[in-house]
């Protein structure tokens, strides 16, 4: 993906948004995370709408301290470049309805092969991270790696008990099962 200044993917900042805020995390996946997001400047709305402010700001607290200082320099940025550009337009790229309805049905089968609610983190994670894998477009490899990956969690139950407890990393997931 091309990072563009001012250029704002809001699935971009919603996938760093959950990946920071799964628990469990290595350190070296908050890293990569924190780093993308460094090449960013949402604007104050995708702040608000996004809550990815509050979300960098506990990274600051965390107990790893090259994390915790990625995110302080983050945070510094944003908020120097909110009050240096308060009345700046940016851009922001949503998806349309139809593509959120289309992944909306693959966390909801997803949820129902992992046995956990619709709304929990990891399904959230998960989905958004195939979205990303599959260049962002819902077509036939994201919809075959979500058939894959439904089937693979439904039919396995050691790997769907290693994805529920942590142990085997959302991206290491996907990778595995894409088509």
């Amino acid at each position: 993906m091309i990072c563009i200044f001012r250029v704002v993917v809001i699935e971009d900042i919603k996938r760093y948004k959950s990946i920071l805020e799964l628990p469990n995390q290595t350190k070296e996946i908050l890293v990569e995370a924190l780093n993308e997001l460094k090449k960013k400047i949402p604007s104050q709305e995708v702040l608000l709408s996004t809550k990815i402010g509050h979300t960098v700001n506990k990274m600051r607290k965390n107990s790893d301290p090259e994390v915790a200082e990625l995110a302080q320099s983050i945070y510094t940025t944003w908020k120097t470049f909110m009050k240096e550009n308060r009345n700046k337009q940016s851009i922001e790229v949503r998806c349309d309805p139809k593509t959120e309805c289309l992944r909306s049905n693959a966390r909801k089968l997803l949820s129902e092969a992992l046995e956990l609610k619709n709304d929990d983190p990891l399904i959230e994670n998960i989905e958004r991270e195939i979205f990303h894998q599959c260049s962002h477009l819902i077509n036939i490899n994201y919809r075959r790696t979500v058939r894959t990956l439904v089937f693979s969690l439904k039919q396995k139950p050691e790997v769907r008990e290693q994805v529920k407890t942590y142990s085997l990393p959302v991206k290491q997931l996907i990778e595995n099962h894409k088509k």
